[in-house]
């Protein structure tokens, strides 16, 4: 019987504290649904210190102290485009004393292109994110490049709704960019240089040490009687090793440094390659090639060279193609070399060759070479549709025109 009497006990007290923790967690659903709702100024906290008061209020305010230590700039827009907010960074970025900036619209700090491009996107951001990048117009007339990150926000106290923005001043991160641009051609150019002097290096002395030893192995092969076959054959074989040897270290010079593009010229130099890749792989290569009237700067006929020796090398690796046209032209003060063959393809914006190395394709040499003489290549490709490689350099003020004659 008492063994009953404490089950009973027990039973009753655990559905008094069940009933207990059941009030407790209605009491923490309805105090959330009123926090979200707005219906809630302060919350009691209770602690070891005893119970704390937090308002909504003080929340507001280390919200908006954070907003103001932050190095981006913050703004907050109503859908035309009004700024309700914004911290002081922003300001400093557009050179506005603060209480100019809000209460003023968006739209004056932006170009007329950049307004266009930027009106769909807050459109759109009642739905979701999205990020741009604008140059915005200070209040001096400078012009600060940024990018925007657009989020939508909640509706304000007038039943309005409103966007956040987030403002990264791009200035820095330009600069960066310029000096990592201006350190890249420099190892270029020690690269082109020290190619150069191996190249020389292959040709004046090795090529002709290795034609020495040629000759002589066919003197000695002469030299050998009838009775000395074998002898004789081991020569001649030796002097075809030689020969082979003589040819491939041609081959390295060549493509280290061509002679012929610092004696010929750009067009000269395109068409020895071709013939050689021709001869090499068995690939077709057509070749039309518009005769400019005068020399292409140095630099411009260096770096177009190195792009075909890429694109060739590209064909050869991955391609499979059976024909290559390659076509270099002018096009008033712009020259243009395109590359396009018949093979296998890829998607370019899946493929690992957007980024140096990985034993991928390198398109990203061939766009930072380009992309320092303030051209730009760009990429077609699709799988089984072949590749083409279209590469656009600037002349200098003044280069002459170029005259209609074909290669």
């Amino acid at each position: 019987m008492k063994s009953e009497r404490r089950q009973r006990s027990s039973r009753r007290a655990l559905s008094r504290e069940l009933a207990q923790l059941r009030a407790r967690l209605s009491e923490a659903e309805q105090t959330l649904r009123a926090i979200r709702n707005g219906e809630v100024d302060a919350l009691v906290v209770a602690g070891k210190a005893g119970p704390q008061v937090f308002t909504l209020q003080g929340a507001e305010h280390a919200y908006r102290m954070l907003m103001e230590s932050m190095n981006e700039g913050a703004l907050t827009l109503t859908a035309d485009k009004m700024i309700l907010y914004a911290n002081q960074c922003f300001a400093r970025m557009v050179k506005c004393p603060l209480e100019q900036v809000i209460g003023s619209s968006f739209r004056r700090f932006l170009s007329a292109e950049d307004r266009a491009t930027l009106r769909p996107l807050l459109k759109r951001a009642g739905k979701s994110g999205s990020k741009i990048q604008v140059v915005l117009h200070a209040r001096d007339g400078s012009q600060v490049p940024a990018q925007i990150s657009i989020r939508p926000l909640a509706k304000n106290d007038f039943d309005r709704a409103v966007i956040g923005m987030v403002v990264t001043d791009m200035r820095a991160a330009r600069r960066n960019e310029e000096m990592l641009r201006a350190l890249s051609h420099r190892l270029l150019q020690a690269q082109e240089t020290e190619r150069g002097r191996v190249a020389l290096e292959l040709h004046d002395r090795i090529t002709q040490l290795l034609c020495a030893v040629l000759v002589r192995s066919q003197a000695l092969a002469d030299n050998l009687s009838v009775r000395d076959g074998r002898s004789k054959g081991e020569a001649m074989k030796l002097r075809e090793m030689l020969g082979q040897t003589a040819e491939e270290v041609e081959h390295i010079s060549r493509n280290l440094r061509p002679s012929v593009l610092d004696e010929l010229g750009l067009a000269a130099v395109l068409r020895d390659t071709s013939t050689e890749f021709t001869k090499r792989t068995g690939v077709s290569v057509k070749l039309a090639c518009v005769q400019l009237s005068a020399r292409l700067p140095a630099d411009t006929e260096l770096t177009l060279y190195r792009i075909l020796q890429e694109a060739l090398k590209n064909v050869e690796k991955h391609a499979r193609a059976r024909h290559v046209t390659v076509r270099l032209s002018q096009q008033g003060a712009l020259v243009q070399l395109a590359i396009k063959d018949d093979g296998i393809g890829f998607d370019p914006t899946h493929h690992p060759a957007k980024r140096r190395g990985g034993g991928g394709l390198d398109l990203f040499s061939m766009q930072e070479r380009a992309a320092y003489l303030g051209g730009a290549l760009t990429v077609k490709s699709a799988r089984r549709a072949g590749t083409e490689i279209v590469a656009r350099i600037p002349l200098p003020p003044g280069a002459p025109a170029a005259d209609s004659a074909i290669l």
